[in-house]
């Protein structure tokens, strides 16, 4: 069968110079620039994985990411595509788009069956087809088995009602077996080059305002440590760039086993660099240092809030010190430290905020940013919210809103100094370097290693002293440093403190090559 898997774009976005669309057609009024930031842009990884299933079962797949296509591209490419089924990735951010691409492809290919999944269409897939005539099913929860017995009955012509996990228009969705082999499904990366890798599904946690469970469900499920390393090597083989990034909702959830992959990283060879997501209870002294020694450059751990109150309220139970400890371990290996926070959970006020930013003071990550509460269907707070009536259901399909943005419970004056700290921490904020004395500590923790190296070597740019920052820069270089441009980049940086033209350019020509 012929498949086409598709990431829409957010809604009908104008041509350059062409003219705007009808209102809810384009963008929200309110669109402020950097509200759709470079992950959502990202292909999803669920699309790659859903491709390598399809294919390794001897489907003909076509995958394609129209998330910045101007409206008339996608038309066009559309009416060009010939496939019997078109399956969408639906986020609440993208709704709109799906909507409008379902359209698109039923005026030009009447007789193709378009199938969505994906967080938003999990939570909401009877009113999804209740909405839109052009989307013929919704895939809820683990897509590709799914997908691979929906593909499998449209080629035989049978009936799909009761495919477990597939909701129509005359049929709910029947709950679908979690997969709990993970191992048995197909790597993405034996056909596509992503720099995003994820090894695990779900998360531990029970916060309030997080959609997995809708998608994923409970328990957490993982790869195994073996699988893990060969979908790595696989990785590293196909990006230009060495560099990875583990996007599992908490990479570290099974500290043993996050350890026996970064023994694993070491013992196979596989020479990257890469980040992770995770949360501080999640997390040791001798497993950052595992990590920092397996190539990981940062962590970013979801903090939300330093108001001990907040994180209660919200499920986090993580207390606000933890997270301070671990920083600490983390910079004592040169691990860059990212804080993901929110303004807006249950609870807030002027003084949790006011608790959050001295938290940030005083822990120092190396960086931080700050979200505005957004609601998603199938999370607690639009559970809550709607039983509250402050929420509805049919808010998903009215509005053209990109995310439903709002405080949980918050007074007008709560409201208006959460706007003034968003608007003074919008945006990713660098919020510290680590000093050349820290990074030659971190250096003398870890060892002979290349990428302690290159962190000294850029702590000595900072600092002015080329001398040091070409031995560290060059050494980094002989221990194989997975991505020798950086390296290279800051021995052009030595020379031009030196005022030496003819040294920089020859590094830096290295470092394009």
């Amino acid at each position: 069968m012929r498949i086409a898997l598709l990431y829409p774009p957010p809604w009908k976005i104008p041509a350059p110079g062409g003219a705007a669309f009808a209102p809810g057609q384009g963008p929200p009024s309110e669109l402020r620039e950097g509200d759709l930031d470079a992950d959502f842009f990202q292909m999803p990884y669920g699309l790659l994985a859903l491709a390598a299933q399809a294919m390794r079962a001897g489907h003909q797949v076509r995958v394609a990411n129209l998330s910045a296509w101007p409206w008339d591209r996608v038309e066009t490419w559309i009416a060009r595509l010939d496939a019997d089924l078109f399956g969408m990735s639906c986020y609440t951010a993208n709704r709109r788009g799906v909507a409008f691409t379902a359209e698109a492809i039923k005026r030009h290919h009447p007789a193709a069956h378009v199938v969505v999944g994906g967080p938003h269409a999990s939570a909401l897939a009877p009113e999804l087809l209740a909405h839109h005539q052009g989307i013929d099913s919704v895939a809820v929860g683990e897509g590709e088995l799914t997908l691979l017995e929906l593909a499998d009955k449209l080629q035989r012509q049978e009936p799909i009602d009761g495919i477990p996990g597939l909701a129509t228009r005359t049929h709910r969705a029947s709950p679908r077996t979690r997969i709990d082999d993970l191992d048995a499904l197909a790597s993405p990366h034996e056909h596509f080059a992503t720099h995003i890798v994820m090894t695990s599904r779900g998360c531990p946690g029970r916060c309030s305002y997080c959609a997995k469970d809708a998608v994923w469900g409970r328990p957490w499920k993982a790869l195994s440590v073996g699988a893990v390393l060969d979908r790595l090597e696989q990785a590293v083989a196909r990006v230009p760039v060495r560099m990875l990034m583990i996007k599992d909702d908490t990479f570290t959830a099974d500290r043993k086993r996050a350890l026996a992959v970064c023994e694993g990283i070491r013992q196979r060879g596989i020479h990257f660099l890469w980040s992770c997501d995770t949360r501080a209870d999640a997390l040791s002294d001798d497993l950052l240092r595992a990590m920092r020694l397996a190539g990981c450059q940062r962590i970013s751990l979801g903090v939300e809030s330093g108001s001990p109150s907040v994180l209660r309220a919200i499920g986090k139970n993580i207390a606000p010190d933890r997270v301070a400890q671990v920083t600490r371990a983390a910079r004592r290996y040169g691990l860059q430290v990212r804080y993901f926070m929110m303004l807006g959970n249950r609870g807030e006020s002027r003084d949790t905020i006011r608790e959050s930013l001295e938290f940030l003071r005083r822990s120092a990550p190396d960086q931080y940013v700050f979200a505005c509460l957004s609601v998603y269907p199938g999370t607690r707070d639009a559970a809550d919210l709607e039983k509250l009536g402050y929420i509805h259901r049919e808010d998903w399909f009215d509005g053209d809103f990109l995310e439903l943005k709002m405080p949980y419970d918050a007074s007008e004056a709560d409201l208006a100094e959460m706007s003034r700290v968003f608007e003074e921490h919008r945006g990713l904020r660098d919020l510290r370097r680590p000093t050349l004395a820290e990074s030659r500590d971190a250096l003398a923790w870890l060892g002979d290693h290349h990428a302690a190296h290159l962190d000294v070597a850029g702590a000595a740019w900072r600092a002015g002293a080329p001398q040091t920052t070409r031995d560290h820069a060059s050494r980094a270089l002989e221990l194989g440093l997975p991505v020798p441009g950086l390296a290279l980049n800051y021995l052009a940086c030595a020379a031009s403190l030196e005022g030496d033209r003819a040294a920089m350019l020859d590094a830096l020509r290295e470092a394009e090559s």
